[in-house]
C-alpha cells in the first residue's frame, strides 16, 4: 500500500476514535466532531477498496468498465464506472456497486472513487420515498434513468475516497477528473449525445478494458 492511503486509512480510524471519546461528553452543536459510525464506514471503504487499485482485480470481482462519463455542463468527470450488479443494493461500506478509474499517465487505469447504487423500488422518476442514505445520514442522488441498456432506474451515491475531489467527497462530478477527448456523437438533429442521466459518454464503450 501507497504511503498515501496508508495516511488517509489512519487519519479516518484516528478521527472516529477522538469523535468516540469526544462524543461521550457534551459540547455545543457547531462544535460536535463528525458522526463516529460514518468514520468509520469511510475507513471501512477506504480500506476495503484497496485491492481495486490494481484493475485487474476490480475485473476478476466481476467489475464490468463502462464509458467514461462527463458533466456537459463542464462541472467535472466520474471517469469510467465499472459495475457490479450483484451489489446493486448493497448499503455495506466494504461493498461498492462500481468503481470509478481514471486514466493514469503509465497507460493504466487508476482508482479515483467507489460508487454505490440502490435501484428505485417503484421504477418511478417521480418519487423517492425510498431513498437511501450512508456515511452518517447523506442521501444518495436519484431516482436517475440508467447510464447502460438494460440499467434500471436507480439512486446512486459517489464517494472519492482516492482522488480528491475540490468540490466534496460526494460530490457528483470531480473537476480534477477527465475523460479521453472524442468527438461527439450526432444524430439526425445534429445535437451532440448525451446518456439519459444527461451525461456525455466518451471514450471505449462496454468491452473490457485489459490492464497493461
Amino acid at each position: 500500500m501507497s504511503q498515501r492511503p496508508l495516511r488517509t486509512a489512519i487519519t479516518l480510524v484516528t478521527a472516529a476514535a477522538a469523535s468516540l471519546a469526544l462524543s461521550a461528553g457534551p459540547a455545543p452543536a457547531a462544535d460536535r466532531p463528525a458522526d463516529p459510525k460514518a468514520l468509520r464506514d469511510l475507513a471501512t471503504a477506504y480500506l476495503a477498496s484497496v485491492k481495486y487499485l490494481d484493475e485487474k482485480v476490480a475485473l476478476a470481482d466481476g467489475y464490468v468498465p463502462r464509458q467514461c462519463s462527463s458533466d456537459p455542463a463542464g462541472h467535472g468527470s466520474m471517469g469510467y464506472h465499472y459495475f457490479n450488479e450483484s451489489r446493486y443494493g448493497s448499503l455495506d461500506p466494504a461493498k461498492p456497486s462500481a468503481l470509478l478509474f481514471e486514466d493514469g499517465k503509465n497507460g493504466k487505469r487508476r482508482l479515483a472513487g467507489v460508487e454505490w447504487i440502490v435501484l428505485d423500488s417503484d421504477q418511478n422518476l417521480k418519487t423517492s420515498k425510498d431513498r437511501p442514505s450512508m456515511f452518517g445520514g447523506q442521501k444518495f442522488e436519484g431516482p436517475m434513468p440508467g447510464h447502460y441498456p438494460g440499467m434500471p432506474i436507480h439512486y446512486d451515491l459517489h464517494v472519492w475516497l482516492w482522488k480528491q475531489n475540490p468540490n466534496g467527497l460526494f460530490d457528483r462530478w470531480n473537476p480534477r477528473v477527465k475523460c479521453p477527448a472524442a468527438p461527439a456523437h450526432t444524430g439526425k438533429s445534429g445535437t451532440a449525445h448525451t446518456g439519459s442521466s444527461g451525461m456525455v459518454h466518451t471514450g471505449s464503450a462496454g468491452t473490457a478494458h485489459t490492464a497493461h
